[in-house]
């Protein structure tokens, strides 16, 4: 059955028509054209899917499109909209050398964002904790860890502005 449904992404409204078995990943790429959310393991076992729902991190590809109406959806392509200006923690990865492959990347970048959002002065351990549902066959996590600790010291600062 399909299901005209109406999306918030990054800030913008879609109408979509979409199967009921959908997963908002496969809505997100083949009918948004947003492909920095990564479809890895399809189980919700590996990160590579993680968008912000309402603030919270979320895999999506285990999520029904039609479950996300009327709710706020956050994806890497939102972090930095104008595409000239990159978020913290952006731009944290790149200067930490916490990217190598990069197909991870997005959903890491995610859940930093919501991790940063409920624990803004994260420990080493905290910010692992909160990657536990973030797979990287590449970085061995350190540099990952540290970009998203550089993050939490930047947003720190620009909260004190």
């Amino acid at each position: 059955m399909r299901h005209d449904i109406t999306l918030r992404v990054n800030n913008d409204t879609y109408r979509v028509a979409v199967d009921s078995w959908r997963t908002l990943n496969e809505v997100l790429r083949e009918e948004l054209n947003l492909t920095g959310t990564k479809r890895g393991c399809g189980t919700g076992d590996c990160g590579a899917c993680t968008v912000l729902v309402d603030g919270r991190s979320v895999n999506s590809c285990l999520t029904l499109a039609v479950e996300m109406e009327g709710r706020e959806i956050t994806t890497v392509e939102g972090l930095a909209p104008s595409g000239e200006e990159l978020h913290p923690v952006q731009k944290a990865f790149i200067e930490q050398g916490a990217i190598q492959c990069g197909f991870c990347t997005p959903g890491m970048e995610m859940s930093a964002l919501h991790l940063l959002s409920t624990n803004p002065n994260p420990s080493e351990q905290q910010i692992r904790e909160g990657l536990s549902g973030n797979l990287c066959r590449c970085t061995g996590y350190t540099k990952i860890v540290e970009a998203i600790s550089v993050t939490a010291g930047e947003m720190k600062k620009s909260r004190k502005k």
